[in-house]
């Protein structure tokens, strides 16, 4: 699928760069930098999602939350979370991560469209809709945004042309993403994408430096051997995503955590270690109140942490 030029896309939105506030020109977006070669943790923000939703923080107080409370160098966003993206809210967090010293890694990408839909219209409207979140991901200087494969069958078998599909669109998301200095990188997030050898497929057959993995530990279908799945993706990775769901006593039931971090340490991969976690309660136990809540959020990174800290970083 050919895809508008970036230049000729940002021309043809001024009105809607001027309605969202940022200024749409080539200087100001490309200003993202490339994944790290040095080991650091990132807080993936729907680690703290219950808090969110209970009122205890906004996007704007996530830097001083990573800096103070748990320690941690870089944030990945979530496009819900954010409440107003117009410049002089992006300013206000760009702000508040140089304040604290923090890194802003990846924007992570929902709703915006199913990528491997049978309708080419629905593709090809969905790879525009990732284009303004490319744009804001290159004006916090991330190094990526995570998108989703969503829109197929539930596996291969079922839905032998995805990857075709797929490959359209994810070209052109890519295509767009290069000129930004950004990176394109897919979550095995259900579907599809889930199947361990499907989504390296794609990125072999897309064939792009920009474009690579965000594995997530727990995202697989039941039954895959997760273990091995994680092996699969991992040479394709330009960050992890550390997928824990934590007992209320601090046990991890359903995968060896330390065991998958190891894997991943060994395949030689270096950047951001994104801790996605949460303490798994059943719904009679769960927490009511906002300090409560948000003490389950706590808890479960700083588990979560620990454990990177024990593998990665050997402390």
């Amino acid at each position: 699928m050919k895809s508008l030029s970036r230049r000729s896309f940002i021309q043809n939105s001024a009105a809607a760069g001027a309605a969202l506030g940022i200024a749409p020109t080539l200087s100001h977006l490309a200003v993202a930098h490339p994944r790290p070669e040095e080991n650091a943790i990132s807080l993936a923000t729907w680690s703290i999602v219950q808090s969110f939703r209970a009122g205890v923080w906004k996007l704007t107080d996530v830097a001083r939350i990573c800096r103070e409370d748990f320690g941690i160098d870089g944030i990945e966003y979530v496009t819900s979370f954010f409440e107003v993206p117009v410049e002089t809210y992006l300013n206000r967090l760009n702000k508040a991560a140089a304040d604290h010293g923090v890194k802003n890694v990846l924007i992570m990408v929902d709703g915006e469209g199913d990528t491997v839909s049978k309708d080419k219209a629905v593709r090809k409207q969905a790879a525009i809709n990732h284009r303004k979140w490319i744009d804001i991901a290159a004006y916090l200087g991330c190094h990526a945004i995570r998108c989703n494969a969503r829109g197929g069958g539930n596996n291969p078998a079922e839905d032998t042309d995805a990857l075709e599909r797929a490959a359209e669109c994810f070209s052109s998301i890519v295509e767009y993403g290069e000129a930004a200095k950004i990176n394109i990188v897919i979550e095995n997030h259900g579907g599809l994408s889930s199947d361990p050898d499907w989504l390296p497929a794609l990125i072999k057959k897309v064939d792009s430096p920009h474009f690579g993995t965000l594995p997530d530990y727990g995202n697989y279908n039941e039954g895959v051997d997760i273990y091995d799945a994680v092996k699969k993706a991992m040479p394709y990775a330009k960050g992890v995503s550390v997928k824990a769901g934590w007992q209320p006593d601090g046990s991890h039931p359903r995968y060896d955590l330390e065991k998958l971090l190891q894997i991943s340490k060994d395949s030689g991969f270096t950047g951001f270690w994104g801790i996605e976690s949460s303490i798994r309660r059943s719904r009679e136990d769960r927490p009511k109140s906002a300090e409560d809540i948000k003490t389950d959020d706590w808890k479960a990174v700083k588990l979560t942490k620990q454990a990177i800290d024990k593998v990665v970083f050997n402390k």
